[in-house]
Formats: structure tokens, sequence, C-alpha cells
């Protein structure tokens, strides 16, 4: 009874040590400061490649004493334009204006603003734009929210007018355009939003132009501050395709010499558009509408280079960066997934002739040259994906061929890493390429993730900066990536072990690849910690051989669930600005807003199940396997039961691939990540034991009739898995040349109960 508890046993201490790492946070932020006036002011377009000592120099004194970092200006329609990113900043949640305007342009704000009293202003529209984000837009913002926060707020300009107008249109104080004296407008109110211009175009020469004349009207805005306030500099939208990173810089007493960060994105030196709203109220001490904002407030950390032109220059390479990210990605994962699907048919005929006959009649075999050739391409389409991950640690967006860099780089990493799995010792083994791939994918990508995810962020197999949906930890790709290399590690290391000790490998790499993936130290994803703890659950109860009964299941399941109701009780118990999306969830749960979540999710889900090329990756593999690999001439049944192990992990990273994607609302990419490391090795393992299905030799200590002798017992490690109907699983299958390894002697596949007596 012990023995068969092990297993759940296991896993249950798993779920533990997992729940318990994902229960710390990291020690926030040290300085929270505070003030009496916040102004914002607004220039749209702004970059950092905007920003010198020359042309803008009122901005250079102000980044080089307050903090400074890149601004995602993210809204609910893209590319964000002007009035959207306005909007956005006064509802601190992503919104949208309702009209509509061409694909991939951005017009300058065009919106009427009247002025009855000559005193405030009105905006006609507002209460049918904010009619159209609350039943139209999938996240519940509300126009005016911040204004609503606070007893007055001062607008100067008609994009500052959007984002200081109340739900029903209202705005306090208004002045169209800068007063040549600012300090009586600016102190008249707790909050005032500046519209200081666009900043438009891609000659250098006019961006310049505008720039300057931005920067001469903030030099006045500076002189009038009122005392103890606190100016927030924001490029807060973007005015053409594609997207790109913005300026953001606060200035103000305790802000000095930092960088900003906020809980949103949770990565030093990066703030979202929405995050501006809770700053301002968090630092003017007033409480925060939690059910209208999505943004967090930022807050000042140290580390920021002490020369103002090395810390500019970081935001400004993580623009350039961001920009070529987008149209590589692109390129990189549609080809991945035609080298993938071309290679898919191209196995098909290696598998119909790939099992060798005892007999002197048989197909002809297939050239070893053919077969050696495949298997390369085979053990490279697995490699691509971490390949591409440390391809980033080269700084190829710099160039003006930014693609043809990143291909290079990437090709010459993959011929490297290739040849290094070709000559490894063990290469010639039947596990021997599987177990060399996995262990470089999680060697990669953990690396990354245990040193901050650098290679991650803004990498073409990462996430981006612009796209606002992660800015720290494991992205999507590497989720699948990580989990398949980890389980299959996992598989491969278990198998090297008797039966009995195969639940306690699977368990200790998952616990630890758990703790990787959902502390907010490292992987900072609780949805993938959750989906990667019910994947190694379902490989520990069948490691040891059998199937997934309906017992097994059950224990699995209530595994799962104690993970998960674990963690998201711990993260309900945490300040809701440092939830995570678990806890947030389940909070919106329990206040009947859990709809717009799910509304959410299920839309992220469609787009990218239908826009995603990782799709075609998943979709391929599945097909790949259920009409060739699972055929009794595809081989992959014959390698599930000389290697139980091996169809333990396999059937574990599916569970886990496929709940990861689906409730992290990517659909299939986490599945396809997975299976681009996965179905090519498992290909290349049927291949290598259909060679060997007509072997029959039996080496010494290992036979049937050595249980009956009493040279070797049941429970000498794998030896119990010589029992007629259950074949070993031990020991590793070998190639041409080679003597048969005992598990293609007696696979169960080949041999009857007559040949085992015979034996």
């Amino acid at each position: 009874m012990l023995r068969r508890l092990a297993p759940l046993l296991l896993t249950l201490l798993a779920v533990v040590l997992g729940v318990t790492a994902l229960a710390a946070e990291p020690d926030g932020a040290s300085r929270r400061p505070d003030a009496d006036f916040v102004v914002i002011v607004g220039v749209p377009g702004l970059r950092w490649d905007d920003v010198d000592p020359e042309t803008t120099p009122t901005l250079w004194r102000m980044a080089e004493n307050g903090s400074i970092g890149s601004l995602s200006a993210r809204s609910a329609r893209r590319p964000t334009c002007p009035v959207d990113g306005w909007l956005t900043l006064g509802a601190g949640n992503f919104a949208a204006w309702n009209t509509n305007r061409p694909a991939g342009t951005c017009p300058d704000v065009d919106v009427e603003v009247e002025q009855p009293d000559g005193f405030g202003a009105n905006l006609p529209e507002q209460e049918a734009v904010v009619l159209h984000n609350q039943e139209r837009l999938a996240w519940g913002a509300v126009p005016g929210a911040l204004a609503e926060s606070v007893r007055c707020t001062v607008a100067v300009g008609p994009g500052a007018a959007v984002a200081a107008a109340r739900p029903f249109g209202r705005v306090d104080r208004y002045a169209p355009t800068l007063p040549a004296d600012p300090a009586p407008l600016l102190g008249s109110c707790v909050l005032s939003i500046v519209d200081l211009g666009t900043v438009s175009g891609e000659d250098q020469a006019t961006r310049d132009v505008a720039a300057r004349r931005a920067d001469a009207d903030l030099a006045r805005v500076l002189a009038a501050r009122p005392p103890r306030s606190l100016v927030l500099v924001a490029g807060v939208s973007d005015t053409a395709q594609p997207s790109r990173l913005h300026v953001a810089v606060a200035d103000g007493p305790g802000w000095e010499r930092g960088w900003l960060t906020s809980a949103s994105t949770g990565r030093d030196g990066y703030l979202q558009l929405a995050d501006l709203a809770p700053t301002a109220l968090t630092v003017l001490g007033r409480p925060l509408p939690e059910r209208n904002f999505i943004g967090r407030a930022a807050t000042p950390v140290d580390d920021r280079p002490t020369d103002l032109r090395a810390a500019v220059d970081v935001p400004t390479d993580a623009d350039r960066e961001a920009s070529a990210q987008g149209r590589v990605a692109r390129w990189f994962f549609v080809l991945l997934a035609a080298f993938q699907v071309l290679l898919a048919v191209a196995v098909l005929p290696l598998l119909r002739r790939a099992r060798r006959h005892a007999g002197p009649v048989g197909p002809t075999p297939v050239p070893r040259f053919v077969v050696g050739t495949v298997e390369v391409l085979l053990v490279a389409a697995a490699l691509a994906i971490p390949a591409a991950l440390v391809a980033d640690l080269v700084p190829w967006w710099r160039g003006q061929h930014a693609g043809w860099h990143f291909a290079v780089v990437t090709v010459l990493l993959l011929v490297g890493v290739t040849t290094l799995v070709r000559f490894a010792p063990g290469h010639d083994r039947t596990l021997g390429p599987l177990g060399a791939v996995a262990g470089l994918t999680t060697l990669a990508v953990g690396a990354d993730v245990l040193t901050g995810a650098r290679l991650q962020l803004n990498g073409v197999v990462g996430y981006s900066a612009l796209e606002g949906g992660r800015y720290a930890g494991l992205g999507t790709v590497g989720l699948g990536a990580f989990l398949a290399g980890v389980l299959l590690t996992a598989g491969w290391l278990a198998q090297r072990v008797g039966r009995r000790w195969r639940p306690t490998v699977v368990v200790a790499m998952g616990t630890a690849a758990v703790v990787v993936v959902g502390s907010p130290y490292f992987g900072s994803d609780s949805v993938g910690a959750i989906a990667l703890t019910a994947g190694v659950t379902v490989a520990a109860v069948i490691c040891t051989g059998g199937w997934l009964t309906l017992n097994r299941l059950a224990w699995a399941t209530m595994t799962g669930l104690a993970a998960t109701i674990g963690l998201g009780l711990l993260d309900l118990r945490r300040p809701a600005a440092d939830r995570g999306s678990l806890g947030r969830f389940l909070a919106a749960l329990g206040e009947g807003r859990a709809g717009l979540t799910v509304h959410r999710s299920s839309g992220a889900n469609f787009d990218t199940l239908v826009g995603s090329p990782l799709t075609v990756i998943a979709v391929v593999g599945a097909v790949l396997v259920w009409f060739a690999l699972f055929q009794p001439w595809g081989g992959l049944m014959r390698l599930f039961g000389i290697y139980p192990a091996m169809r333990a992990v396999m059937a574990g990273t599916a569970v886990a691939a496929v709940i990861g994607g689906l409730l992290g609302g990517s659909a299939l990419d986490v599945a396809g990540a997975a299976g681009a490391l996965v179905v090519p090795m498992a290909v290349l393992a049927s291949l290598r034991v259909l060679d060997h299905a007509a072997d029959r030799t039996q080496p010494p200590g290992n036979r049937p009739q050595d249980f009956v002798t009493g040279t070797r017992s049941p429970e000498d490690g794998d030896a119990d898995d010589a029992v007629p109907g259950n074949p070993p699983a031990a020991g590793e299958g070998r190639t041409a040349g080679e003597t048969a390894g005992p598990e293609e002697a007696t696979d169960r596949v080949s041999r009857t109960s007559t040949e085992v007596a015979t034996a």
C-alpha cells in the first residue's frame, strides 16, 4: 500500500512546496512618496530618441533629477491614437473613443469641447463614450473615473479635456492653451492635466521641431508648478503604426534618480499608460476605485546608472528592440510552422519503412544516410525555440537589417547546439537525443527566468512590452518550451532508475519547475504553475506503468485542485494591488465582475487560435501523432510500451500545455510551443524503436527464466517489468552495430507469451 501511495504522497508534497513558494512576494518598493499636487503633462508620440540635451534641455534636466521609464501606451484599440490615449489616462483602464477611423491611421484629437461659462468646459459626447466602453468593450473602463476620485481637476488643451472630463462630460477648470502665467490655474486644483501637443512623423527634423516646442512649454509648467508637487511627463499615445514605447518621467520629492515601475508590469523601468491615474491618486492620498482601475500605482526604484546618457540609452534601446521584435517574430513563427509541417510530411514514408524485418522478405530499408539526415533535422526543429531565445544575447535589433541579423545568429546557434547533440555521449541510444534536447531546452529557458527573464522581454520568442500583456517572468512560448523540456527531462531520468523511484524523480523535477514558473521572484505565472502541477501529477501517477485509470485520474484531479485552491486563497489574502491573475479573478468572481474576465479570456483565446502560427504547429503535431505515430506502423505505442515513463511525461505535457493555454488566454500557443519540442523527439525515438523491432538478443541476468531460478527478483529495479504482459522499461535501446537492449527483446508488441516461455 505504501508503494502505491508513494506517487500521490510525493505529488502532494510538491503541491505544498509549490504553493509555499508561490505565496512569497518580493519586497515592495521602498519609496512611496506623497505630494500635495499632481501635474500630468501629456505629449502624444514622444519617444526617448526625441530626448537629448540640445533638443529638449528642460526634459533632459527633469529626467536627470527624477525617475524615468519606458511607457507602454496601450488602450482598448491598437494602435493607441491620441484620443484613445487621453481617454485611457482618465479611465485608469484600457479605453477607446467611439469613432471609426481608417485601419492603421491615427488622426489628431478632434473632440468637441464646449465652454458655456468660460470657466470650465463640457464634452457633449462623453456619455456616449462611457456607454460604448461599458457595453461594447471587454475591459469595463469608466472614462472619467480619475476626475471622479478628486474634488476638482484642471485641463489645458483638448486632449487634457478628454482625460479630465467626468463621466457626464464636465471639466471643472479648462483652458484651451497654456496661459502666459499658468501658476494660478495649476494651483487651483490638486490634479492638473496639460496637453503640450503631438510629436509625430518619421522625419527626425520634423519631430525635433515639435519636441522643442513641447519642451519650451514644459519649462513654463515647471516654473509655475505648485509647491510639493509631482510632475509626470508621458508620451500618452502612438501617432502611427507600428506602436512604440514612449517617454515616462516623474519629478518631485522622493522621485530622485530612479527607475519607474509598477505592480502591473513587475519590471524596473517599465510603466503602463493605465498606471498614471492610480499613481496620481496614490500620491495625493486618495482611495482608488478598484472596480474601475486596471492600472497600479507607479513607484521609483534604485539602481539607475549615474550617467544620464547611459540611463536614457536603456529605454531607447528597448524601444528599438520592441519595434523590431514584432516584425521578426511573425516571420520566425511562420517559417517554424512551415518547417514543422514539411518535416511531418517527410517522416511519414520513413515511419512506414523504418521497421526492420527479421526474415529475408520485407521492404527495402531506408539508407542510413537519409535516416541520419532526418534525425538531425528533427533535432534542429526541436531546438529552434531555445536557439531563438538565446539569440537575444546578441543585439541583433540595432542594425539596419534586424531580421537578417537575427536569422544569422539563430542559425549559427542552431547549428552549434545540433552538432553538440549529435556528438554528445549517448547519442546512439534510443532516448539519447531526446534527453539532450530536453535538457538543453530546460537549461536555456530556466536560466533566463532565474536571471530575470531578460531574454523573454521583447524577445522574438518572448513577449513584447508593446502588447502590454506581460512585462516580466515567463511568457507563453517560454512556458510551453519549459514545461515540455522539464517533463521530458524528468521522464528521461526516471527511465534510468528503478520503477519504485520514478515518481520521486518526476515529482522532484516537477516541484522545482513549479516554483520557477509560479514564484513571483521568477516566472510570475500562477496559471502556468497550476497547469504544470496538473501535468506533473498525471505523469507521476502513471510513470511506473499502466494506464490513467479513473482512480489515478481522480487523485491527479484532486491534487491539481488542491494546488489551485491553495494558491487562490493565499493570493486573495494579499493586498488588492499585489494580487496575481488568479487572485484578481477570484475577487472579481466574489464581486460579480468575473464575466468581463471570462469575456476577455474567451476573446483572447479566439483571436490567438485563428491568428497564431503556433496553432498550426499544435494541430499538425496532434494529427501526426494520432494518425501516424499511434498506428501499428508508427512506433509510438511501441515506444510507450518499452519506456512507460516517456508515455507518462508526454501525457503530462499534453495536459499541462492545454490547461496553460486555455486558462491563460493563449489558446493553443502553449501547446504549439511544447509540440515544437515533443513531436520531433517522439518521431525520432519512434524511428529508433522501429529500427530494433526485430532484435531478439537478451543479456544474461534479465531473462524471464532468471526469475524462476532466483537469479533476480521483481524488486531488483526494473526487473519486474519483464513479467509477461508488462515489458521492461529500464535500459536504453541501441542503434545498429550494438547488442540489442533488454527492452527490445521483451517488448510486448513483438513477443508473445509463448516466446517468453520458450526463452
